[in-house]
Parts: structure tokens; C-alpha cells; sequence
């Protein structure tokens, strides 16, 4: 296996060619090893295959060379995992209405695994979970591999099983997947070895650590310490608000310490896959301990409230204007997460049309990356992003800025919003000040 990894003569298969999936599939593909990626969505495929994309942060062009070159493809017939070499599993994990880990994804791609599973192959989990994941609920179902001659595959001997958390940040230029320092944990030495190999060949340097759990626990390290610290700064937003302290001021005062300080930023509450969820994976396996991580929680609970509280401040402002949130026309600028891309997994511009919608507003968005919002996990708004015009802003009562894109007309929409609050301090950050702009 180490030699065939060297050669690259091995085929990669990767599960779920999502916004992990797809970059690594393209940068194995780069290096002219072959990658063969599975989804269960055949409209995807069917767009991959004909070396088009469908993330907007990833050119088509790179999709396109990939594929004609052959080293990319793409299938929904899983009974093709027996062509491969190395399986990388990058599917969703969840949570649960109770905030608990929804495992399903993991656990039924596991299954499917050990149908076609073959001796000598790789199999590296990539997608964010709670430690102990790899070898609790992965490992058993290879080890009884329905294949195996005896009845039980030997991990590190017969199969090879790994852990390696992804660490994708859409859109970063700065960062891509082979330049993002790779951590691998093994179930074996062996494991690790092959895994180590294998990411080698594409990964600008790879971090080994002891076992699957080590590496578990680094990803929702990495995670915890960036929702803790947005939680202070969203907690303190709220008090220097109060004090009629601008903590934007605040943050950029700070950050000119040249050491002991890291700069964090509120917003209007967190977004993405990983930073609202994975703190909570931790929790819920702490519970097993007898062990309450409080902490975290309360982080969790300060940062779940922020778009209740961009809503609350949004009450205060129309009320100065004498205006009821009640019937008032209101535009949310932004649906992604996160400026500049199209991913709306966990958007707290979602839960805000919801909470404005359950108080009687009339709420419509615009986002040049977002066309439609499409039917989700835990939302169904049947709504496509408005064109903007001067006429068109000026016809709000309120415009909330939720998600800072860089394409927005920030000029023409200061000049002819009636009221503005900006959950990203975008205005002031353009020089662009007015009586009529509120931050929160």
C-alpha cells in the first residue's frame, strides 16, 4: 500500500463531494492521482461530470480540468468503492432537535463501506465528531465486513482506519486544502502510516498524534477556542452597549498589543458547520464522564441568543422613529454565514426572518450568492433574494445587515435606507456614517 501510494497508483474515493469533499477531491486530483467522488445527490454528479461546479467559491474551470484530465469523477453507484484504494468519508454530522450528535450520516456510510470493503484498503474519516467516534462506531462495523473470509477484517493488517479533520475555510484566500497543515490519527501505527502517505502526496505538511481520539478532540479544540472567545466579545458588544461604548473601538485598541491578545469580532450569531455545532459534540461525550462542561455551554448560550438580540435592538431603533417592528417592512442583506460564498449551513441570517416573522414583520433578503433559500434541515422559507435598487431599499422600513458581502452597494444603500443596523460594523469600516445607522 505504501509503495502503490508512492507510485500514485492508488484511486482515492471520497464520500460527499461537498465544500470538504470537492477540495480535496480536486487537490488529489491536481497531483494526478485519481479520485473517484460519491454522493447520493445524482444532480450533482451529473454537473461534476460534465466538469462544471456548483460552489461558488471553487472555479469552474479548476472542476473542468479535473475532470477532463480523468483524474476526477464522479458516481452515486457506491457498489464502486470496491475500484478504490482509500476512502475518505466527508458527510454531514448534525445535531440532533436536542442538541445531541446526529450520527446517522457517519453510521450509514460506514455500512455501506463494509459491503464493498477489501482487504488492503484505506479508511479516513474526515467530517467533525465527538472523540471516540473512529473507533466506537466506525472500527466495529469494518471489522465485521461481510467480505471477510472469517468473519472479522484485522484493522491495521487486513484494513486501515484513520482519523483526519478537515479544516476547510471557504473562500480564504490565504488558505487552500494542501496548504492548511493536515492532523492524522490512526487506529494503528500502521493506520497511521498509510494515512500519513497518503495525505503526503497533497497536503503541504501532515501532524501526526497518537490515536483517532487525540485528533477528534484537536478539531473541536480548534472550534471550542473560536466560539468561546466570539462569545465573550458578542457578551461584551452587549455590555459596552450599555456604556455607550463602541466595542468595535474597542476590539481594534486592543489588537495593537503586539502580544497576549487575539482579535475576535461579534456578529449577529454564528454560522457554518462547525463552530455552532461542534462545540456541543463535546458536551454531549463529556456526559458519559459524568461531566459537565459549563464553559462551554454558556459560550454556546451567549452565541445562540445573538440574533434575538439583533432583533430586540432592531425594536429599540424603529421605536425611536416611532415605528412598530410589527408590520414594518424589513430587508436582511445577506443569507450565507459568512461574507463572499454561498454556504448557508447554519446562517443566522435564517433564525433572524424567523424570529422578525414570528413578531408580525414583513421580511424579504438580497444576497447576489444566494438566488433562493432552498429547503433546509430545520427551515422551509419559500423566498428568492430581491433586487436592489434606490427605490426599491428607500421602500423599507428597515434594513439589517447580517452577512457584510463585499459586492454590496454599501453607498447607495446608506443613502436611501431609512434605518440601518449593521451587525458587522460594515459602514463605519467603509467611512460611511450616518445618523440613520445603529450597530448591534
Amino acid at each position: 500500500m505504501l509503495k502503490k501510494i508512492k507510485d500514485k497508483k492508488i484511486v482515492v474515493g471520497i464520500i460527499g463531494m461537498g465544500y470538504v469533499g470537492l477540495p480535496l477531491g480536486l487537490a488529489f486530483a491536481s497531483k494526478k492521482i485519481k479520485v473517484i467522488g460519491f454522493d447520493l445527490d445524482q444532480e450533482k454528479i451529473s454537473v461534476l461530470n460534465k466538469g462544471k461546479g456548483y460552489l461558488k467559491h471553487i472555479p469552474a474551470k479548476k472542476i473542468s480540468s479535473a475532470v477532463k484530465s480523468g483524474y476526477l469523477s464522479a458516481t452515486s453507484n457506491f457498489s464502486r468503492l470496491k475500484e478504490v484504494d482509500a476512502i475518505i468519508i466527508c458527510v454531514p454530522t448534525p445535531l440532533t432537535e436536542h442538541r445531541e450528535p446526529d450520527m446517522s450520516y457517519v453510521k450509514n456510510t460506514a455500512k455501506v463501506i463494509a459491503e464493498y470493503l477489501k482487504r488492503g484498503q484505506l479508511v479516513v474519516l474526515e467530517s467533525t465528531t465527538y472523540p471516540g467516534t473512529t473507533e466506537e462506531l466506525i472500527l466495529p462495523l469494518l471489522e465485521n465486513a461481510k467480505n471477510s473470509d472469517n468473519g472479522n477484517f484485522v484493522v491495521g493488517k487486513d484494513f486501515y482506519l484513520a482519523f483526519s479533520p478537515e479544516r476547510e475555510d471557504p473562500n480564504n484566500p490565504d488558505y487552500s486544502t494542501a496548504s492548511i497543515p493536515k492532523v492524522i490519527g490512526g487506529v494503528t501505527q500502521q493506520c497511521l502510516d498509510v494515512a500519513k502517505a497518503l495525505y503526503d502526496q497533497v497536503i503541504i505538511k501532515t501532524v501526526p498524534v497518537s490515536s483517532p481520539r487525540a485528533a477528534e478532540a484537536t478539531k473541536l479544540l480548534e472550534n471550542i477556542f473560536r466560539s468561546v472567545n466570539i462569545a465573550l466579545v458578542n457578551e461584551l458588544k452587549m455590555v459596552f452597549d450599555k456604556m455607550d461604548i463602541d466595542v468595535w473601538e474597542v476590539i481594534e485598541a486592543a489588537s495593537t498589543k503586539p502580544f497576549g491578545f487575539t482579535a475576535f469580532y461579534p456578529g449577529p450569531g454564528l454560522g457554518g458547520h462547525c463552530i455552532p455545532i461542534d462545540p456541543f459534540y463535546l458536551t454531549w461525550k463529556a456526559r458519559e464522564f459524568e461531566l459537565n462542561t459549563k464553559f462551554i455551554e454558556l459560550a454556546g448560550e451567549i452565541n445562540t441568543y445573538q440574533p434575538h438580540y439583533v432583533v430586540e435592538k432592531s425594536m429599540e431603533v424603529l421605536n425611536k422613529f416611532k415605528k412598530a417592528l410589527n408590520g414594518a417592512k424589513i430587508l436582511i442583506l445577506g443569507a450565507a454565514y459568512k461574507k463572499d460564498i454561498d454556504d448557508m449551513r447554519e446562517s443566522p441570517s435564517l433564525k433572524l426572518i424567523e424570529i422578525l416573522r414570528e413578531k408580525g414583520a414583513e421580511v424579504e433578503y438580497h444576497d447576489p450568492l444566494v438566488a433562493s433559500l432552498p429547503r433546509m434541515r430545520n427551515y422551509n422559507y419559500d423566498m428568492e433574494s430581491v433586487d436592489l435598487s434606490k427605490k426599491k431599499v428607500a421602500d423599507y422600513d428597515l434594513v439589517i445587515l447580517s452577512t457584510d458581502h463585499s459586492s454590496f452597494d454599501y453607498k447607495l444603500i446608506a443613502e436611501n435606507a431609512k434605518i440601518i443596523v449593521d451587525t458587522r460594523n460594515s459602514f463605519e469600516s467603509r467611512s460611511i456614517n450616518s445618523d440613520n445607522i445603529f450597530k448591534a
